[in-house]
């Protein structure tokens, strides 16, 4: 995926998405930790506990991917829920319409332009993962990863400041680290993922809003007639 992750009848679901998933729940309200103010654990520590009152979210975002093996960067844009426990929806409207829908039980995820829906049970894909267990509320993110400030590699990526650089402490298939931007109200903003090949996806989000009323029937999706449904 672009972070429009592409599934095919021969392809595998890339499980990056549920990366995304486990950080986005971590809106942040913490002193600098360039002020000297907060260590990066106890910034961690705060995001816990945030983490923990959450209870659901939206947003919209941007998404860039870049890869070692092509200079060209592919672009997605759409919006984004998240409802505890385990309940996510994904809508891209760009680059295509694509719809990525958990309800904790099974993940769906349709293309319009195959005019195909994979449908799979949740825990194949998801449980055995860090970052679902974390976004499900089993997870903990001093247990889960490593915590650390960012670099000064870290810091020529951009000139607003970034608050953790953080990885999963089991070896992960395709995360290698990500790094956590955070806007004048200390909401994160923006993330920089990078894999273990060097590629890159940069999600970035405006619109941020916690705990809003979500309905649970926005966690089902029912393809257009003539969908071709393929089932694992």
């Amino acid at each position: 995926m672009v972070l429009n992750p592409k599934y095919n009848s021969t392809g595998g679901m890339v499980s990056s998405l549920l990366f995304f998933v486990s950080v986005l729940f971590l809106p942040c309200m913490i002193p600098s930790l360039f002020a000297g103010q907060i260590s990066p654990m106890e910034a961690a520590q705060r995001l816990q506990e945030k983490y923990d009152a959450t209870i659901s979210m939206s947003a919209d975002f941007v998404q860039l991917t870049s890869s070692q093996m092509s200079r060209r960067e592919k672009e997605g844009r759409g919006s984004m829920l998240l409802l505890k426990p385990g309940r996510m929806r994904w809508d891209y409207e760009i680059p295509d319409k694509q719809v990525i829908v958990c309800d904790g039980q099974s993940i769906t995820m349709y293309f319009a332009q195959e005019k195909q829906m994979l449908v799979a049970p949740a825990k194949q894909y998801l449980e055995s993962d860090v970052t679902y267990s974390f976004f499900a509320g089993r997870g903990n993110l001093l247990r889960d990863f490593t915590i650390e400030a960012p670099g000064e590699e870290d810091l020529n990526t951009n000139n607003s400041e970034i608050v953790l650089r953080v990885a999963p402490k089991k070896e992960h298939p395709q995360i290698d680290y990500i790094l956590l931007w955070t806007d004048e109200k200390f909401l994160i903003n923006r993330l920089l993922i990078v894999d273990t090949f060097g590629s890159t996806t940069d999600m970035l989000f405006s619109n941020v809003k916690l705990n809003p009323q979500i309905s649970e029937e926005l966690f089902s999706f029912r393809p257009p007639e003539g969908t071709e449904i393929i089932e694992q």
